[in-house]
């Protein structure tokens, strides 16, 4: 039986697919849930809706003692330009290049499954900051229930891998397999070049299955420092892999390829910054609001600001290369250039 979707039902999936916050998350199934058509075509569809809706909701209300949870979060409310889950099989090195891109306290061994919780930490960029997300490694032999529910706020990940180890290639694709399993897809295709081929819907998957996840990935093979030829057998890999991902050779060891990494992440995210300034004051060139690919308009900006600023917006005046004059009047239409400054006038 069809389900007969209605353009309220459709409004409020595609909010889901745009919200990063697990409690925009939660609102946006909640109000699926409430706009669904009631008949048989629909019964499967309720009922994951009441699943997903119950895993997130004890989530983000888990008790808490003595100021902190009672056990960590399995849910990491993003921050920063954007969320980078660090994916891989047991013994690939993720942790380890988490503390050393992050300064965190990851936790990491020579042993197998020493990440039990997700582990959040940021990775400085120019004047960025991208939020890396360690989480426990992907085996059949060791689940992890809630890897699906944990990736819901990523924007992309990195696929890390020991690449001295001969079986790579198998736990490349053992990882796809496991999370195929619970919906989430490993993707070559990043948004700028996405938006680049004229495909920027590409990401954001047409199946039927609204709770498909698709993750742009980058294949990060790590240790190189054990290999007399890495770059040889990191392109070996390249051409067997399927499907091929963008590569990026490290280790966290040396410290080979990790200055690229922040930059790769700019660049592949199609992002951009733009800062903000009070009438008659200098802008603020610490902590720029970052935009996403079709979010760059000075309405996103306002809303980025306070959530009640886009409505009360009248113009802005911008600096920068989105304008043929310094200090030009625009409406809230206008489409941003990375490093735009913005004056809001409400």
């Amino acid at each position: 039986m069809p389900a007969n979707l209605t353009p309220e039902y459709k409004a409020a999936a595609d909010a889901l697919r745009k919200a990063r916050d697990p409690q925009e998350r939660l609102d946006c199934l909640r109000e699926m849930l409430r706009v669904i058509p009631r008949h048989k075509g629909t019964d499967h569809l309720q009922g994951d809706l009441k699943r997903r809706i119950h895993e997130l909701d004890e989530e983000l209300s888990a008790p808490k003692r003595g100021g902190a949870r009672s056990s960590p979060a399995l849910v990491v409310r993003p921050e920063g330009a954007a969320q980078i889950a660090l994916l891989g099989p047991p013994n690939g090195g993720k942790s380890a290049l988490h503390a050393c891109l992050t300064g965190s306290a990851a936790k990491s061994g020579s042993y197998p499954y020493t990440t039990q919780f997700p582990e959040p930490g940021m990775l400085h960029w120019e004047d960025v900051n991208f939020q890396l997300v360690d989480l426990p490694a992907i085996s059949a032999q060791h689940p992890v229930p809630w890897i699906a529910s944990a990736l819901q706020s990523a924007d992309a990940c990195w696929l890390v891998i020991d690449l001295s180890d001969p079986d790579c290639l198998g736990h490349v694709e053992s990882v796809q397999t496991e999370l195929a399993g619970r919906k989430v897809h490993l993707v070559t295709a990043w948004p700028s070049a996405a938006a680049q081929a004229g495909a920027a819907d590409a990401l954001e998957s047409a199946a039927a299955d609204i709770f498909d996840l698709r993750l742009p990935t980058l294949l990060v093979a790590n240790k190189s420092d054990l290999l007399a030829h890495p770059q040889t057998d990191l392109d070996a890999l390249a051409e067997l892999e399927e499907p091929h991902f963008p590569t990026a050779l490290v280790s966290a060891v040396t410290g080979q390829g990790l200055g690229d990494l922040g930059a790769w992440l700019w660049s592949s995210l199609g992002l951009i910054r733009v800062y903000t300034k009070a009438p008659g004051k200098s802008a603020e060139q610490e902590r720029p609001f970052t935009l996403r690919r079709g979010q760059q308009t000075v309405g996103d900006v306002a809303r980025l600001v306070h959530r009640d600023m886009e409505k009360a917006l009248k113009y802005a005046r911008v600096w920068g290369a989105s304008v043929d004059a310094e200090g030009q009047h625009v409406g809230r239409e206008h489409v941003l250039a990375d490093r735009d400054i913005v004056e809001l006038h409400v």
